[in-house]
């Protein structure tokens, strides 16, 4: 036996997954992990072979009718749920990935991997990708707040300054003073407002003071006194105890979903409602505009974050996602979070 053939045989004997190797239908070699498993579980790796065989033919029938049947003769890998005990849960039982190693030898290879195992890494994987959306997320709203910053704040300024300096410098009479101070002050006044809008945008000082429910209302009436469009809020829910990473995400979904409603859906009525269930608060933004087909629109275009990426940090968060629209009929966006009684209070799950 050469090196090189050492290696190979310690790696399939070590291997972290179970490994039966078959020629034809009878077994060649199994690995210790597959033997401990065989032993744990009291398995006949003969059955195992003839589950995949199976799953084979069938995955071969189910493909008779098709034009390119011939590929489907050639699957070398199929997979297949096997040894699940009682336990219903996702992660209980195995997976057996059934390989073709030699048509020719019809030699086979049945590899063992445990669902639990599989999901925790699909899990990982999953939470990589949020944490990826959600740092996106948040890089977009400080380019948002920097060109807003550089485009807004900081010119309102650079004309005040300008004018104070012209009233310093340059010889004037007393009206052109007036006119000049009165300039200088109506800039300021815009600046100053565009800077409490930014405040309001990234969170409403009413949300620390009073809560979510008095943040949505504020927004509410502040955007119903420039659009002219009707938007109320109501509901039960008392949304104090969850965490303000949870609330400021709901309050930026409803402002998404306030302005994407007025800015593309042509919304005459907007409905907010915050309900409180025994388990879960629900928060759920409807308008009667002109709605979309979901499935043909999965980007939106907003002064912030989009509803796509929305999403992304509403999981992020443990909550739930929903949009639902039809076309001539309007849009109902969703966001719940769960949370649980304790001692007469709501507290985060």
């Amino acid at each position: 036996m050469t090196e090189n053939d050492k290696w190979i045989t310690r790696y399939f004997e070590n291997a972290p997954v179970a490994i039966i190797l078959f020629q034809e239908d009878e077994m060649l070699a199994c690995n210790r992990a597959a033997r401990c498993l065989k032993k744990q579980l009291h398995f006949d790796p003969h059955y195992l072979y003839e589950i995949a065989q199976a799953a084979v033919d069938q995955q071969g029938n189910l493909a008779t009718d098709c034009p390119s049947c011939a590929i489907a003769k050639q699957v070398r890998e199929v997979v297949v749920p096997v040894l699940s005990a009682e336990d219903d849960s996702i992660d209980a039982g195995y997976m057996m990935f059934y390989k073709a190693l030699d048509l020719r030898q019809h030699i086979t290879s049945l590899t063992l991997k445990s669902c639990g195992t599989l999901n925790r890494g699909l899990r990982l994987a999953q939470n990589e990708e949020i944490s990826r959306y959600v740092v996106r997320a948040n890089e977009e709203d400080r380019h948002q707040i920097s060109a807003d910053l550089h485009d807004n704040i900081a010119q309102g300024l650079y004309f005040a300054m300008t004018g104070v300096q012209r009233l310093a410098n340059c010889d004037l009479s007393a009206d052109e003073r007036q006119t000049q101070a009165a300039a200088i002050t109506q800039q300021l006044q815009e600046t100053l407002a565009e800077v409490k809008n930014m405040a309001l945008e990234v969170r409403p000082s009413v949300m620390d003071d009073f809560g979510l429910f008095a943040a949505l209302r504020a927004l509410a009436t502040r955007l119903q006194a420039t659009t002219g469009i009707d938007i109320s809020v109501s509901g039960n829910a008392q949304p104090a105890c969850l965490s303000e990473a949870i609330q400021s995400a709901m309050y930026r979904v409803a402002q998404e979903a306030i302005n994407n409603a007025v800015k593309h859906a042509n919304a005459s009525e907007i409905m907010l409602l915050l309900v409180e269930h025994n388990h879960f608060i629900t928060l759920q933004i409807i308008d009667d505009g002109d709605g979309f087909n979901v499935a043909e629109h999965s980007q939106f275009n907003g002064h912030s974050l989009g509803l796509s990426d929305m999403n992304e940090r509403i999981k992020s968060l443990s909550g739930i996602f929903h949009l639902d629209s039809t076309p001539g009929v309007g849009t109902t966006v969703s966001v719940k979070f769960p949370v649980c009684m304790s001692k007469g209070s709501l507290q985060n799950v």
